[in-house]
């Protein structure tokens, strides 16, 4: 990649470096139970590995010129870590040509942006399993996101500049229904809008619903934000469904607002979060 995006990844490891520890224990959690097993998928061919990276939300690819340098076997254990997200694995000279990888690199691939995000040969060279944990957590953006304090790096570092947030108990009862309908929602306006899931039954997250102007009372809820300008709305809703998700969608993209006084206590979203 540019020099720009090396900067910019700089900046993000040295970021992730002061994460503090209960963070970073956070981050460095396994995204699924015990005994759950994946490998990463060889990629043979330029084919394989497009077709590789248009199947899934977040794919996380290794091109490797050298299979014997320690940052291998540091990959393939991050396999294991990340149930959720996709491994692949190329030594082929064609694919490492075809994305411009002239050493030994690590690459994520986001589909909800069309976002790649390297980690080149000079800084992999050194990196150890705590630090590329970091780098995968913090930059895995899903069709729809969790927020938690590893993950809004990543939010906050996003191409994509519209935020949907929906604030909803995950031990409601109408949870799971929920949060089909809100990926289904998703999908109609990837690459504009960021949808964003804030678990509402995780006592820190209070000071985010506080800061749209909601209350408890009110969820579930629907809020949108523009990172550029700070510009958002809210609107509670009795039943999270598509028609409800993109009606609200629309009318922001439109300019519409539904809420007169859009202006933060003191802080911005940024810093409450």
């Amino acid at each position: 990649m540019g020099a720009d995006r090396s900067g910019c990844l700089l900046l993000l490891l040295l970021l992730m470096s002061g994460l503090s520890p209960e963070v970073a224990a956070e981050a460095q959690e396994p995204s699924d139970g015990p005994g759950a097993s994946q490998e990463a998928v060889w990629l043979t061919d330029v084919p394989a590995a497009m077709e590789f990276i248009a199947a899934t939300e977040v794919a996380v690819i290794g091109f490797f010129q050298d299979l014997e340098t320690p940052v291998v076997s540091i990959f393939h254990s991050m396999v294991q870590k990340f149930q959720d997200v996709s491994f692949g694995i190329s030594t082929d000279a064609e694919v490492l040509a075809h994305y411009n990888i002239t050493g030994n690199a690590i690459s994520l691939f986001r589909l909800v942006d069309n976002e790649r995000l390297d980690l080149e040969s000079e800084y992999i060279e050194s990196i150890d399993a705590t630090k590329l944990s970091r780098f995968i957590e913090i930059n895995s953006l899903h069709l729809v996101t969790e927020y938690n304090p590893v993950t809004v790096i990543g939010l906050f570092n996003s191409l994509i500049q519209i935020h949907l947030l929906l604030m909803m108990n995950k031990a409601s009862p109408e949870y799971e229904e929920s949060i089909n309908r809100y990926q289904k929602a998703a999908k109609l306006f990837q690459g504009k809008i960021l949808f964003i899931l804030v678990n509402s039954g995780v006592k820190a997250n209070g000071k985010v619903i506080s800061f749209f102007k909601l209350k408890e009372s009110q969820l579930p809820a629907l809020a949108i934000y523009q990172t550029v300008d700070e510009e958002w709305d809210a609107l509670p809703i009795a039943e999270v469904s598509v028609e409800h998700v993109q009606n609200f969608c629309d009318g922001f993209l439109k300019g519409e607002r539904l809420r007169e006084n859009h202006e933060p206590e003191e802080k911005t979203l940024k810093a409450e979060l």
